[in-house]
């Protein structure tokens, strides 16, 4: 699908000229979105573009632009603070509600995480909502400075060093953000939302989603995004971000311009009542995007882009190695806590591969290829050579394992 992108402006809260982008799918947008940004970035930080790019071409036409006094915008930063970043947002709103469309989607990265759940309240069109590694409290940046605190609340503002950029902060950005109560906003959203957050963000940690998650009422999900940084530094980090929030999104918007938006990203697949623990259904996004509901979690799998795929996923063998991964890792930690062992970190690498059955000396089959599952198990902490070798031999008791070189009775039926 060809994309564009614009640049625009429209008047900030306090009547500066705010600098955006619209970027947009050729034809009429299946729903617009409102971009956030992170605290001192710009809505030009490449997770920013990245997301509304990859949005642009499932469809959606999306909205990025500067708080006051940051990047293009007009403005002085040092006179901002949390409520007028939200005022800027209910601007934006307005500007996209005049200009082209009401937003349908609200999305905020880091602290513009936090500005659009407290934001979304004034917003009626609205009806989903995500968070990429949001604070669950506005006052979380405060980390940023903590040093110069003292300072400012003594002098009544301080010059202070972000990212390897100076910032003026004042007394009032800090009164502010200590006012805010983003919890009961976030009970009272009345909208889907979707939590996205890596386990290893070192800048906000993945605690703030369990508070937020917490805080809301259904419907609600969270993703993991498992390695990334805080920033979403790396393409795939990005594009998988808005691989699976164009599909999340598609099941609470109302078909309008252009095609329906659930022909083009049907909803993520039910959780089944009864027996059953995982469904697997097609997106409709892709020729192999899959969407994963195990229990209240929710992943997506695909093939890559070489075999036919759009690779918005991992592939269903990537799935079957990080379930042995993950048994792996979570078995060989029991044991060493059974054990007393201190052991600072585990780690799994995994590969399969289709070997001919005479390289494999062990195995029964001789003629063919069998499958090979190599596995690497790695520590760190003082882990000596007779816990490492105990270790080793535990890993092969690890349920899912032992499930794999078992036989396995699969029984397939139609439903209904």
């Amino acid at each position: 699908m060809a994309i564009g992108t614009s640049k625009v402006t429209f008047e900030g809260a306090d009547g500066d000229a705010l600098a955006a982008r619209l970027d947009r799918p050729e034809g009429a947008p299946k729903a617009f979105a409102l971009f956030a940004h992170c605290f001192t970035c710009s809505k030009d930080i490449f997770a920013a573009q990245r997301i509304a790019g990859a949005l642009a071409m499932r469809g959606f036409g999306v909205l990025r632009f500067d708080f006051t006094g940051l990047g293009s915008s007009e403005g002085e930063f040092a006179n901002t603070n949390f409520s007028s970043n939200v005022e800027d947002l209910v601007a934006a709103a307005d500007f996209l509600r005049t200009e082209y469309e009401a937003p349908k989607i609200l999305i905020g990265h880091s602290l513009g995480g936090a500005a659009v759940l407290a934001a979304a309240g004034r917003m009626a069109e609205v009806k989903a909502i995500a968070t990429i590694g949001a604070p669950a409290d506005p006052s979380h940046v405060n980390h940023l400075f903590v040093g110069d605190i003292a300072e400012i609340e003594a002098a009544g503002e301080a010059r202070v060093e972000i990212a390897g950029r100076p910032f003026t902060i004042k007394k009032q950005f800090i009164e502010d953000i200590r006012q805010q109560n983003l919890s009961a906003a976030i009970g009272d959203l009345g909208k889907a939302l979707l939590i996205f957050h890596g386990p290893r963000d070192q800048t906000v940690a993945i605690d703030n989603a369990a508070l937020i998650f917490a805080a809301a009422k259904h419907p609600k999900s969270f993703v993991s995004l498992d390695d990334a940084d805080h920033l979403l530094s790396r393409k795939e980090d990005a594009i998988y971000v808005a691989d699976v929030l164009a599909a999340w999104a598609g099941r609470y918007l109302d078909a309008g311009a252009g095609e329906p938006a659930a022909a083009e990203a049907p909803a993520p697949a039910e959780a089944p009542a009864g027996p059953f623990a995982v469904t697997v259904a097609e997106t409709g996004a892709g020729r192999f995007s899959q969407a994963i509901a195990a229990g209240k979690h929710r992943l997506g799998a695909d093939e890559p882009d070489a075999h036919g795929g759009n690779d918005t996923g991992p592939t269903p063998y990537d799935l079957l190695l990080a379930a042995l991964g993950a048994c792996t890792t979570m078995t060989l930690r029991l044991y060493a806590e059974r054990k007393g062992w201190e052991i600072e970190g585990i780690r799994t690498a995994l590969r399969h591969q289709k070997i001919h059955a005479r390289d494999c000396e062990d195995c029964e089959t001789t003629q063919g290829r069998i499958d090979r599952i190599e596995r690497e198990i790695s520590f760190t902490g003082d882990v000596d050579g007779e816990r490492r070798a105990r270790l080793l031999e535990i890993a092969d008791k690890c349920p899912v394992h032992r499930t794999l070189a078992s036989e396995v009775d699969i029984v397939t039926r139609l439903a209904g």
